[in-house]
């Protein structure tokens, strides 16, 4: 198995996840291990490794992934009153594939 937990598990269908959102080029679903109270996981379902490894042709993808973010964060504040946006970079990024965390509630 690659650092690519999204593609080796996620997109290929080895672990099903609850989906929460999906277009042709964008999936958000509920974290496997949830942190949070609420934990949705926002990928490109094409291999981008990071925020800061974005090519000039993934940019309509970013700007895709961007929107489905907007609207399922928007959901999750107006059902609970609040979220955050979070994505990690380097070492903080545990799986090499670019991906944003839409939280709200407690850490557990």
């Amino acid at each position: 198995m690659t650092n690519d937990f999204y593609c080796d598990e996620v997109l290929s269908g080895n672990t099903i996840v609850e989906k929460v959102h999906e277009t042709e080029n964008v999936l958000a679903y509920y974290h496997t291990r949830p942190a949070y109270d609420v934990h949705i996981v926002a990928i490109p379902k094409k291999h981008i490794p990071s925020l800061t490894n974005i090519e000039l042709e993934d940019q309509a993808i970013l700007f895709e992934l961007i929107k489905v973010i907007q609207k399922v964060a928007a959901e999750v504040e107006k059902k609970y009153g609040a979220c955050r946006v979070i994505t990690n970079l380097g070492e903080y990024q545990e799986s090499k594939h670019l991906h944003w965390h839409i939280v709200s509630g407690k850490r557990k």
